[in-house]
């Protein structure tokens, strides 16, 4: 079963549970994945749907922590508790010890020694952890190993 039909069918049985959160999200992100389909004017892959589930798991954390910083705790909870079904559909996130382990491979076969051979570096690592790892983590890490 594709991810598409998991939440397809994840849809349905919120919609019978009158499960009003987690229909809501699922509708969310159908539409989102529904946009995208007309935006690129053909059927999702598996990889354009991941990475669709991934942007929308990542608005959900930053705004989370915007409501934070703000003060809106009750919507930064809200954003919270959607981010966590989204979860459900995302690939197990990488360990940061093990996207340092990626990002020092990825170093030596780039041959990146300067602070400068970030963006190539970034680009390629992004590519092997592909939707398993934050980019603001990724970068972090980069720039980390580029200055020791």
């Amino acid at each position: 079963m594709s991810i598409r039909e998991q939440i397809e069918k994840d849809f349905i049985e919120a919609f019978k549970a009158k499960e009003e959160k987690v229909k809501s999200v699922l509708g969310m992100i159908k539409a989102a994945l529904k946009n995208k389909e007309i935006e690129i004017q053909k059927e999702l892959s598996n990889d354009d749907v991941m990475d669709v589930l991934s942007k929308e798991a990542k608005k959900r954390k930053e705004s989370a922590q915007a409501y934070k910083d703000g003060g809106r705790k009750d919507l930064a909870d809200q954003e919270i508790s959607e981010y966590e079904v989204l979860k459900k559909y995302l690939p197990e996130e990488l360990s940061e010890d093990a996207v340092r382990d990626i990002v020092k491979t990825t170093i030596s076969e780039t041959g990146a020694t300067s602070p400068a051979d970030m963006g190539k570096v970034i680009g390629a690592v992004m590519s092997k952890v592909k939707n398993q790892a934050d980019g603001g983590l990724v970068s972090k890490l980069v720039k980390e190993e580029l200055n020791k």
